[in-house]
């Protein structure tokens, strides 16, 4: 890339190459992203926050253009509002460490609602899924403190997800508008970042908004394509102006070679993180590390105490205050609960190991869970401070009524290159998502139209979700 170009410029010559050729094993997690995507927009149709939603962007009016599901044809903007918000309700999404962004929920379901509406291919689709997604995740990381290990945009109490994924949908929704030129898509991500938002004060005091945040990042870059597309202009130093994007949001110095070095050679996307299972990522090595005693054939009834170490940093999101972790009175509570993932992890889960139906009020405050769960204390560990935040490690030590000492470590998280999902698995968590909502068959054509067909065709998957 020129150095004398700016970095939205540079970012918009790297989505153009990248809208027709990604490389083979890019294009592969792709796919398996969007079938990922489209399982948890499916499931979170149920949910209260979702019919909300749904309520609200029929309201809206405009041509009908792109499937909201749950909702129907809508415009293509609020279809990717709607789904952007269904896609990121479970807590469910993908993950991209260590910038810990979730970037499918909001640039999967903008390319989507576009792609619906120009009757875009299947290699166009995917080839702008994966300029969105890389753009978010190197936005991100350009606001990582590596002497911190930690995300200024978090320190500020910004939502780095949605911030971010706004302005990498703008980037997937031009690439999919027709006729755009490079030029358009450096103004639709210059625009996009005066439409980027998101606070995350409600991980700490409640409120639903934030199953909103990849709404209105994919809505907001649908609409920044097209007012691209109608002539409206963005600074070309939008990311790193004296007034830019980095100095508005981080007030200070980042790290722009983490946008530009190696872009378009070495591709973050497929060793984003899948999640296993429906809950706060932080949990995920304790439900693994539970089952591992399970398979042992330790006798959950015959353990005295139960101690989960990880990294210190997370203590404080899945252990703390403990009494709190250790009797959630929601299932929502219950996903970013140390203490109940040990207990799915000990009783055995639905799914890949726990999937949404071991997560319910009913079960966050079932006796027998609350029984075990007053056992297990939470804590942090210099091993896992090591390690954390490219993986999220955790060490369980069980002490047994016989005075025996169990003691398992999970060092890595499952979903990620060092522990891939198959294809199957997967596919396995797309079932346990949609069973409930749609047929074997419709489920089986979905799966096979997005891994497995060689002219992947939106319109064809969205017809199978009409209904929903």
């Amino acid at each position: 890339m020129s150095k004398n170009t700016t970095l939205v410029e540079q970012l918009a010559d790297f989505a153009v190459s990248a809208r027709n050729s990604v490389p083979g094993d890019v294009a592969k997690s792709v796919r398996q992203r969007i079938l990922d995507v489209l399982g948890l927009c499916i499931a979170a149709t149920e949910l209260e926050t979702s019919k909300a939603v749904a309520s609200f962007v029929s309201d809206q009016g405009g041509t009908r253009e792109a499937h909201a599901i749950g909702t129907g044809k809508v415009s293509t903007a609020w279809a990717a509002f709607g789904n952007g918000v269904l896609a990121h309700s479970l807590d469910y999404d993908d993950t991209h460490l260590p910038s810990i962004l979730h970037p499918s929920a909001s640039v999967v379901p903008a390319a989507i609602a576009v792609a619906e509406r120009t009757g875009a291919s299947g290699d166009e689709l995917i080839g702008a899924i994966a300029a969105g997604i890389e753009i978010t995740v190197r936005l991100g990381m350009a606001g990582y403190d590596t002497e911190t290990n930690n995300s200024v945009f978090f320190e500020h109490g910004q939502h780095a997800t949605s911030i971010c994924g706004a302005i990498g949908s703008a980037a997937a929704a031009a690439l999919l508008t027709a006729g755009s030129t490079a030029q358009n898509v450096a103004d639709a991500m210059a625009i996009a970042v005066s439409m980027a938002s998101g606070v995350i004060e409600s991980n700490r005091t409640g409120g639903t908004v934030k199953r909103m945040h990849c709404g209105w990042a994919a809505h907001s870059g649908v609409v920044a394509a097209d007012l691209s597309k109608r002539g409206i202009t963005g600074p070309p130093t939008a990311l790193e102006g004296r007034f830019g994007f980095y100095q508005a949001f981080l007030h200070g110095p980042f790290a722009a070679s983490a946008i530009t070095a190696d872009l378009g050679e070495n591709w973050s996307v497929p060793g984003i993180f899948f999640k296993p299972y429906p809950a706060n990522h932080f949990t995920h090595t304790a439900v693994d590390a539970a089952r591992e005693l399970r398979d042992r054939g330790v006798d959950v009834d015959s353990i005295d105490s139960l101690h989960l170490e990880v990294a210190s940093a997370t203590v404080r999101t899945i252990g703390e205050p403990l009494e709190v972790k250790q009797n959630p009175e929601t299932g929502y509570q219950a996903q970013f609960s140390g203490p109940y993932a040990v207990v799915v992890g000990l009783l055995g889960g639905g799914g890949l190991g726990a999937d949404l139906n071991d997560y319910t009020d009913e079960l966050a405050q079932d006796p027998r869970r609350r029984a075990l769960m007053a056992r297990v204390t939470v804590g942090g560990s210099a091993k896992c401070d090591a390690i954390y935040p490219y993986q999220f490690p955790a060490a369980l030590t069980a002490q047994m009524s016989d005075g025996r000492t169990e003691v398992v470590e999970v060092l890595v998280n499952r979903g990620g290159e060092d522990w891939p999902l198959s294809d199957d698995e997967l596919r396995n968590k797309f079932r346990s998502n949609v069973q409930a909502l749609i047929s074997p068959e419709d489920a089986q054509n979905i799966e096979e139209s997005v891994l497995a067909s060689e002219t992947l065709s939106v319109r064809d998957v969205m017809d199978l979700i009409r209904i929903i």
